[in-house]
This record gives C-alpha cells, structure tokens and sequence, in this order.
C-alpha cells in the first residue's frame, strides 16, 4: 500500500507526468477507498497541474478529512487559482473541519494576511511550521519589517527554527539592508550547526550582497559544498548590483565552466552587469548567444538592459533599432531608459518626441514629466522646462516620495522624503543631534578640538 503514496509524491514534482497512470493499478489491488492512496492520488493531481482531475477525485472522497482538504486548497494556490482555493476553504469551514498550518499558508498566498493572523492566533497550539507560514507569508507580501517582529516573537516562544523559516528571515533582512540582523541569523546558524544547503546558503548570498559586504558573500559561496543555478546567479546579479560588472562576468564564466546552464534570470544579471560597467561588445556577445547558443527568448527586461546599454554608451540610434525590431510590445520604462540618454547625450529632437509620448502613455507618471523638464533643461529651453512643470502641477501630478532603511542598534527605521515634522518633533530632533555632538567633541578632548570655523551658536554649545 505504502508504494503507491511514493510514486504518486514522486510524480507530483514532475508536471509533465501523468498520476493516473497509477490510477488503474490502485483500483485493481482494491485501494481505491483508501484514504492515505486517495489523499496522496489528490496531492499528486493537484500539484502536477491538474487541478480540475484532482477535484474529481476529492469529490468523489467519501472520507474528506483535515488532509484531503489541505491538498486541494494547496493545490489551487500553487496553480494560480487562489479564489477557488479560498471557496475550497470556505467549505471546508462549514462543514466543521480544522485546519491550521496549510491554512495560514494559503490565507498568505490569497493575500489575506489579517485572516492568516487571526487563525494562527487562534491556534491551540503553534509549531515550527506554523510559525514559519507566517513569516514567510509576511516577506512573500513585503512586509518584512513585519515578519522580523513575528520571528523574535517565535524565538520568545522557545521554538528553533528550521532552514525554511530562516531562509524567509534573510530574504526580509536583505530586502530591508538590516545587515546586523543577517549577521546574526548566520551566527545562529553557525552557533546550531545548521546544514547550510543550496537555498539557505542563497539567502545568505543574497542578504549580504543587498547590503553591500560582498566579501563576505563570497565567503558563504566558496563554503556551499554544492552551489546550484540559484546561488551562482545570486553572486553575478549581487556584482551586478555593487558596480562590479568584470567580477560579475567572471562569475558568469566560472558558472560556465562548471557545467551549470545560465536561465534568463542569470543573463538578466550579466546584461545589467554589462550595462553598469558600459561593456557594450560584452553585451551584444551575451544578448546574441542567450538566443543562438542557449535559445531562450529575451524577454522585455532583457531588451530594457540592452537598451540602456547602448543608450549609456551613445549608440542612440542602434537602441531606437533595437525597440523597433522587438517581438513584443515595448514598455514605456524601455522608452524611459533611453530618454535617459537622451539627456545624457544631449539629443533633444529624439528625446522630445520621447518624453512627450511617455507622457501620454502614463499620464499620472511623474517620473517621465521629470525627464522630459530635464531633456529641455539641458538645452536651456527654459519655457518649455517650465510649461512641463506647470503641466505636472496643473494635473496634480506629484513626485512618489523616495523611501530609505537604515539599521541603527538592531532597529529598523525608515525615511520618507519631503516627510513632514511638528516644531516640536523637529527640535527634539536638534537637540539630540547637539548633544551627541557635544558628547563626541568631550570625548575626543575639547582641549584639541579647533572650533574657529565653527559658528557663534555652535562655539556656544561646545564651551
């Protein structure tokens, strides 16, 4: 009985395989009604990308238990079909069955974190799998301050968690740059002598690369006893990323030799790499043999790195080319990046026309107002620079404020631009600010220190 449950485990990770090839022999040895057969019959279904079949077989249960359930919502969730997964859930619900784990998990999939919180909270009992849902469905939503909050309230409880929840705690770090925190997961790490396999030791990759330490993502790497598609790519995305575009191709070359085949995530990587460091030959070799060699068609994000190479490098007219013979529609950030270049090359004819139909595309975009006013600007077109600005006002078009994190004693704080203040918050502010001043100026000796070049008011606060 068991060996039919592990082939059907075994075909749900191949979705281009058949379960029901296995569906006569169950029958035939009178394990139709079986509930673990059925159970494993539907999870197979489900996740092999037959939703439809396994619903069939779940209808056709007479025994639907906490299981059954589960891997069918599963099984909508993982095949894009979240609202039937959420109706699957409902009905579930009103025929008494409780479920815990599996349903936060897919309360976080549908996007639906109050009611995942709610449930966990409701929760006899928590365990490591349940709390890991919930962080987990916090970062998949970008609140990954959020998700922080929940794992120190799972390290309060007293539970250890696994490499799946401190897989989703490092990916929160490196989107927030809260690189003591990350520090401190690979301590953990470390400290509980945790197997550090391809996905974690990836995270780890990528949290340290996001904040900029790429000595010491290159420490894990070197240590990772096997280092799949996912970590090399995360190395020459994260060079990519710090400026260093030849240590990133270097990557791409050593992958190479390795055996591991590039995915257009990969080239993605290579091609912004390419762009950053203005290595246009490097660039054309690479876009060409992502088609010839490796036959993966270039998606728009492979052609908006292509374009802002060339852009970049001056060759205006072989990216407008390059648009044109595009298999699929350009987006307007493609036409965006080379505006771009337009005002660094100064072209104001071609980055007029531009500007003027990026404005008309996205209406409300305040960035294109802001490129257009700048191609104008460059060319001392004051009138039109100003026309541009009114337009944008006149339309109540403001810019999105910029928004940045910064780690300060474990913490995480961020900062709005143009973020307004009250008087008093502002001259607390100040103060705090004088008398880490004062503090610092006594400990380094206030004898030594030269405050001649220093103000009336900030001599006074000194002596």
């Amino acid at each position: 009985m068991h060996t039919f449950p592990l082939l059907l485990k075994s075909f749900s990770k191949l979705r281009d395989q058949d379960p029901l090839l296995f569906f006569a022999d169950i029958i035939k040895h009178g394990l139709d009604l079986d509930s673990f057969v059925r159970n494993s019959l539907i999870s197979a279904l489900a996740n092999s990308g037959s939703p439809r079949l396994a619903r069939q077989v779940f209808d056709e249960n007479p025994q639907r238990d906490v299981i059954a359930w589960t891997s069918m919502i599963d099984g909508y969730v993982r095949n894009g079909s979240p609202g039937e997964g959420l109706e699957c859930f409902l009905l579930m619900r009103s025929m008494g069955v409780k479920a815990g784990s599996a349903l936060v998990d897919m309360y976080m999939k549908c996007g639906h974190s109050d009611d995942a919180r709610q449930v966990f909270d409701e929760m006899p009992t928590r365990n490591v799998v349940s709390w890991s849902c919930l962080v987990a469905g916090y970062v998949q939503l970008g609140r990954c301050k959020e998700a922080l909050l929940i794992f120190q309230d799972m390290l309060t409880d007293n539970l250890r968690p696994n490499s799946k929840t401190l897989t989703s705690v490092l990916t929160a770090c490196a989107q927030l740059g809260a690189l003591d925190q990350g520090k401190w997961v690979h301590a953990y790490i470390d400290r509980n002598l945790i197997e550090l396999n391809s996905i974690l030791g990836t995270a780890l990759i990528d949290m340290y690369v996001k904040c900029g330490c790429i000595n010491e993502a290159c420490f894990v790497f070197d240590k990772l006893p096997s280092k799949g598609l996912y970590t090399w790519t995360a190395m020459i995305n994260g060079l990519a990323m710090n400026g260093d575009a030849l240590g990133s191709l270097s990557f791409f070359s050593r992958m190479m030799c390795s055996g591991v085949q590039p995915n257009k995530v990969t080239f993605l990587g290579a091609l912004s790499a390419c762009s950053h460091g203005g290595l246009v030959e490097e660039g054309r070799k690479l876009f060409d043999e992502m088609r010839d060699k490796y036959h993966l068609d270039p998606d728009v994000d492979h052609y908006g790195c292509m374009v802002d190479l060339l852009g970049r490098a001056g060759y205006l007219e072989e990216a407008v080319k390059l648009i044109e013979e595009m298999p699929m529609e350009p987006s307007p950030s493609i036409w965006g990046a080379l505006l771009g270049a337009c005002v660094i090359h100064k072209n104001l004819e071609l980055g007029e026309y531009i500007g003027n139909q990026l404005v008309n595309l996205q209406p409300d975009h305040s960035g294109w107002y802001s490129l257009l006013a700048n191609v104008h600007l460059e060319h001392r077109k004051w009138d039109k620079a100003a026309s541009v600005r009114k337009s944008m006002k006149m339309k109540g078009i403001d810019k999105i404020p910029g928004v940045s994190w910064i780690e300060v004693n474990g913490l995480i704080r961020d900062f709005v631009t143009s973020e307004s203040l009250s008087d008093w918050e502002l001259c607390e502010m100040m103060d705090s600010v004088w008398r880490h001043i004062v503090s610092s100026i006594y400990d380094h000796k206030v004898d030594n220190f030269n405050i001649s070049g220093c103000g009336e008011g900030l001599k006074g606060v000194v002596l």
